[in-house]
């Protein structure tokens, strides 16, 4: 049980949940009906004006919806006394699959209400990527997801239009698997998004002041750098990114894969793996004949379309479908013990991988799955804009050496000069004021029971998933915000 919750923990926590999901629902679409636009081509709206889901007019709305609750007013601590209501838009819109084949997605869009004059005329657009979850119903676009609630009270309840997607393969997209960790696909998922939200603006009185934002948590951490670069290298006609700001995401994929098989197994790694290997497959075809060429035979059958699927992270665990271990012996052993314990507890059995696959890759360098690596590897560019980058540097996820390594490559391009690393562990690079409360959110973490049986078994099992995100997200909004008063 103690494993299966530190693995729950990973889908971002529904922070705004319980205090949104009474305001849900309402509104709808003009009294003429939308425009319906049944064509195919990547970026069309299919319902324009996109239906609301939720309105909150004034920020005193949004305010007391979140004051009902203690987890709502920590956030508004966190992120300050809302300038303006939202109005939740949920659009539709085309666009394409791993291997390029025509699909469509569902996504949302945030729009600042109210008299405050950051919550009308021409405002800066947030284009937001979240982070990995396993049930297909997933919907970003309601103020009853936790991950939207978080980025709704930091940005667009300080006045940003906020655009965000549910991506390919989740909630009503016809596509019948996710191209997770995808660069290619998923940078077009994004800019596909951008575009069908671009042609709701009109209708649902956001105004795009010309200032474009990218950022993301985790999966989308990854994509959010993937969409810059995309951006800045394919569509710079038609993007011009002011600055990005991602977290927490997997930029160094072989290096990651390359700690990962060696037996530095990150936590969650179950869940991970076949979300990857999946999506990888379906977009090149070579990486295996078989899942059963890869998976033990408890798990092989049935693995390319259990996620995203109706079963939440826990019940993953609890109905057999995946198990805790990744690979049945030979954990990577280092000089610090926290990194030890934590490989370790991703060894043993019952294991999902098998060791003819693992020793197969450890041994070919040439395997097909080290040249997918490579292609969605974002240590591949040189940003021309302004790039912030934000992590925990003791996650036990998404190593930080993700953010590390792309830093100094990005350094090695000479563009030092645009990247800003926010470490939450160290005051230096966020201010002691955001560190000591990173600091006293652990220390919190590590003393509350429900979270695991001891101290760092707690911090471990929100680390990712609960205790970084909220401070992160403050800390690139704060970037984000100078970028703009400088006029960047």
């Amino acid at each position: 049980m103690k494993s299966i919750q530190t693995l729950r923990s990973l889908a971002l926590p529904a922070l705004a949940a319980a205090v949104l999901t009474a305001c849900s629902g309402g509104g709808g679409d003009v009294a003429t009906g939308p425009a319906i636009d049944l064509t195919t081509a990547r970026g069309t709206l299919v319902a324009n004006p996109p239906v609301v889901l939720a309105s909150f007019p004034t920020a005193a709305d949004f305010n007391a919806a979140l004051s009902a609750s203690a987890s709502g007013r920590g956030l508004l601590s966190l992120a300050g006394t809302p300038k303006c209501g939202i109005n939740f838009h949920y659009m539709e819109y085309n666009t394409v699959g791993g291997a390029g084949e025509v699909t469509n997605a569902t996504g949302g869009i945030m729009v600042p209400t109210g008299t405050d004059p950051a919550c009308s005329g021409a405002r800066p657009v947030l284009l937001y990527s979240h982070g990995t979850t396993v049930e297909k119903g997933y919907n970003i676009a309601s103020p009853a997801n936790g991950e939207a609630g978080l980025v709704a009270a930091m940005y667009a309840a300080q006045g940003w239009i906020v655009v965000t997607s549910n991506y390919a393969g989740y909630d009503a997209s016809r596509l019948p698997y996710h191209p997770y960790l995808n660069a290619e696909q998923q940078s077009n998922d994004m800019i596909d998004a951008l575009r069908a939200a671009r042609a709701a603006f009109p209708k649902i009185a956001a105004t795009d002041s010309g200032k474009l934002f990218l950022s993301g948590y985790s999966q989308g951490g990854h994509v959010s750098m993937a969409t810059h670069k995309a951006m800045q290298t394919n569509y710079s006609s038609e993007f011009k990114v002011t600055a990005s700001g991602s977290m927490s995401g997997p930029y160094s994929l072989v290096k990651t894969f390359q700690t990962v098989f060696a037996g530095g197994v990150n936590a969650g790694a179950t869940v991970f793996t076949p979300l990857i290997l999946t999506s990888w497959q379906k977009a090149y075809g070579n990486l295996y004949t078989s899942p059963s060429d890869v998976y033990e035979a408890a798990y092989a059958t049935g693995i390319e379309t259990l996620m995203p699927g109706p079963l939440t992270f826990s019940q993953l665990f609890t109905t057999g479908k995946l198990p805790t271990k990744l690979f049945a012996s030979g954990p990577l052993v280092t000089a610090d013990p926290s990194l030890n314990a934590l490989f370790a507890a991703g060894i043993g059995t019952p294991n999902l991988i098998k060791q003819s696959y693992r020793q197969t890759l450890l041994t070919t360098p040439t395997n097909p799955l080290w040249v997918a690596a490579a292609k969605n590897d974002l240590l591949s560019w040189t940003p021309a804009r302004p790039v912030a980058m934000c992590l925990g540097a003791q996650d036990p996820t998404v190593f930080g050496t993700n953010t590390s390594d792309a830093a100094t490559y990005f350094a090695g391009k000479g563009a030092s000069a645009l990247v800003k690393v926010f470490d939450l562990e160290n005051a230096a690079t966020v201010g002691p004021t955001l560190a000591g409360a990173f600091a006293s959110a652990k220390a919190s973490a590590a003393a509350d029971p429900t979270l695991g049986a001891s101290p760092a078994e707690r911090v471990v099992g929100a680390y990712h998933g609960s205790l970084v995100p909220p401070f992160c997200n403050l800390a690139v909004r704060s970037y984000f915000q100078q970028v703009l008063a400088a006029g960047l």
